[in-house]
């Protein structure tokens, strides 16, 4: 099998972690689920991921203390490895899994997902409970000096130890069996724990990507939190399908700014099967399972620059919100077909010019005679944004080139060498050029 293969184009769904935090249950993910198919599906929208903790009995219940609360009960089969937790994922009990749920996915013409940490469970290592298939327990493999800062769950995997590999092994052989079709796997691709040492779960990455390659399941591999580290950038593309290159990414419009730096430093990255994630799509509502639900703060100006960047930029797409609220401003921005297009339908995107105040990426059609160009107003005044043809590398002139405004549906004839157009402040054009 090659992983890349595995993600043609930039994966689209949704997550449940921006609405739902750890407390998401079934009946959510199946109502979300249900909505994707009727209502997002012929827009490519296809990936229904489960987040964070779903094992876990006793989830967003202690804010006042924690967000992950330490030790709480989990599920976990005699083999140490996590299981859906019952009370939460009813059609798992008696140790189904989330097979059930992935049947119902897959029935609805969708792909299913789940989030793991990395590393084994150290209450499996507490209790030297087994590793499948072989005569070790999970305290000999368990590196106790490798415990993520903000979510405790888990010891790290050493991978020098006898039936580390076994370990994960098993664990995406059980995957398969339910039909996991995604796997978002954090705490690894930025181990911020360790600031002298950010990537050292480096290993963990490779044993990741060995299990998957023999589970006999084509399955995604994501990699967070970020920022990636781009020195390392050769070994994500080898191991992985995305990386996060940001760290969790909300909707706050200096974070949304910041992204364009981000985005320039990995976009000669970005290749078949092989992409940098630029997070969640925050929009929406949002927030519920932290105790705050809210609509998205970003202005519809800044809904749109988020768009136009991680569609131009061909970032992997997953919505944040709760899709059985979703309001018609953001239904109509996640289904405009010719802005999606450029997931599936372009390639070479750069950022030709950028300042504090204006940036403007530039991409070529796949399948026609055609160029994107897109213009950002990263002011906050109203202003005219514009370009020199000479900047893009591709045109002599704009001269007798339709130049189609993607969200708007707006076409005019170019002309000159020098295109210009205002744009409200924190805000975004993006034109098709044929």
């Amino acid at each position: 099998m090659n992983k890349n293969r595995f993600a043609p184009y930039p994966p689209m769904g949704w997550n449940s972690y921006d609405y739902y935090d750890t407390t998401v249950r079934e009946e959510n993910i199946r109502a979300n689920a249900e909505f994707m198919a009727a209502h997002l599906k012929e827009y490519g929208w296809e990936y229904v991921v489960v987040d964070i903790q779903w094992y876990a009995y006793d989830t967003g219940t202690r804010r006042d203390k924690y967000q992950y609360i330490p030790f709480c009960k989990v599920e976990m089969d005699e083999y140490s490895r996590l299981l859906p937790c019952p009370d939460r994922f009813p059609s798992s009990a008696g140790g189904k899994g989330f097979k059930p749920l992935a049947d119902y996915i897959h029935s609805l013409g969708l792909k299913f997902g789940i989030h793991i940490m990395r590393g084994i469970p150290r209450i499996a290592a507490h209790n030297h409970t087994r590793i499948l298939g072989t005569d070790i327990t999970a305290d000999e493999i368990a590196d106790p000096y490798s415990i993520c800062g903000w979510n405790p769950d888990m010891y790290g995997v050493d991978f020098r130890k006898r039936g580390a590999q076994e370990y994960y092994n098993s664990l995406f052989e059980l995957y398969a069996d339910w039909g996991v079709d995604f796997v978002k796997c954090d705490d690894i691709c930025n181990t911020n724990l360790y600031r002298h040492n950010q990537y050292s779960a480096k290993e963990e990455i490779e044993m990741i990507h060995r299990a998957i390659m023999q589970c006999g399941r084509p399955v995604v591999l994501s990699l967070s939190p970020g920022p990636a580290l781009i020195e390392k950038a050769w070994h994500y593309q080898k191991y992985a399908n995305m990386w996060r290159i940001t760290d969790d990414f909300w909707d706050s419009w200096p974070l949304l700014k910041n992204m364009f730096e981000k985005c320039e430093l990995w976009q000669n990255h970005v290749s078949e099967g092989s992409y940098p994630d630029c997070d969640m799509l925050p929009l929406g509502y949002i927030g519920k399972g932290f105790g705050q639900e809210r609509y998205t703060r970003l202005t519809k100006e800044e809904q749109i620059t988020m768009m136009t960047l991680w569609c131009i930029f061909r970032s992997p797409l997953m919505i944040g919100a709760e899709l059985t609220k979703l309001d018609k401003w953001t239904y109509d921005i996640l289904t405009n077909k010719k802005v999606l297009r450029l997931i599936k339908h372009s390639s070479g995107a750069k950022q030709v010019m950028r300042d504090e105040k204006q940036a403007v990426w530039w991409s070529k059609d796949t399948a026609e005679d055609a160029y994107y160009l897109a213009l950002f107003n990263l002011g906050d005044e109203r202003g005219v944004i514009s370009i020199d043809v000479k900047e893009t590398g591709e045109l002599d002139s704009f001269n007798n080139k339709t130049m189609e405004e993607l969200w708007t549906g707006q076409a005019i004839k170019g002309s000159g060498t020098v295109f210009g157009t205002e744009i409200e402040a924190h805000g975004a054009k993006l034109f098709k050029i044929y």
